[in-house]
């Protein structure tokens, strides 16, 4: 169940980082994305959550392991809790549907600022690769236009002539 579970999600992310990185940037696709990539991702984790939480589907921890502590929020919980094909599913759709949305956030704000698709490609690629690692080329990249010449002043925020 949870290798179907994984597998599917990691189609729907595929999916959707396909029509982000390469459909043209119109209401429908970028809907697409939204919806049936992150909102689809998202329900996916919730359902996948609950059905752990309140114990409708088999973690199917490694043989011999006591059942998941919620309650141990701490490095060694975390590490007993990820012993399972359950909790190895939920946390990578949690990855897939927040770096989709980082994605599509990044997508956005770069057609606004008019950086070339190019240019986002390799920021979105990284973005998928390694979500915050893409945000943060991204935070950098956005804000060193923001303060360069032919940038937003910090004043108006209206293009510098």
């Amino acid at each position: 169940m949870w290798q179907g579970l994984f597998t599917a999600t990691n189609v729907v992310a595929l999916l959707a980082w396909t029509v982000l990185l390469f459909a043209p940037r119109r209401p429908a696709p970028l809907a697409l994305v939204l919806y049936l990539g992150v909102g689809l991702l998202c329900l996916a984790y919730v359902a996948m959550v609950a059905a752990l939480v309140l114990g409708w589907a088999d973690p199917v921890r490694d043989p011999g392991l006591a059942a998941i502590d919620f309650g141990n929020y701490s490095v060694a919980g975390l590490k007993d809790a990820f012993r399972s094909e359950g909790a190895i599913a939920v946390g990578w759709t949690h990855y897939l549907a927040l770096d989709l949305f980082t994605g599509l956030w990044i997508a956005r704000d770069a057609d606004a600022k008019g950086f070339p698709r190019i240019a986002q490609g390799a920021v979105l690629l990284l973005t998928f690769l390694a979500g915050p690692a893409g945000l943060l080329v991204w935070l950098v990249v956005r804000e060193r236009r923001a303060r360069g010449p032919g940038g937003w002043s910090r004043k108006g925020k209206t293009p510098a002539g």
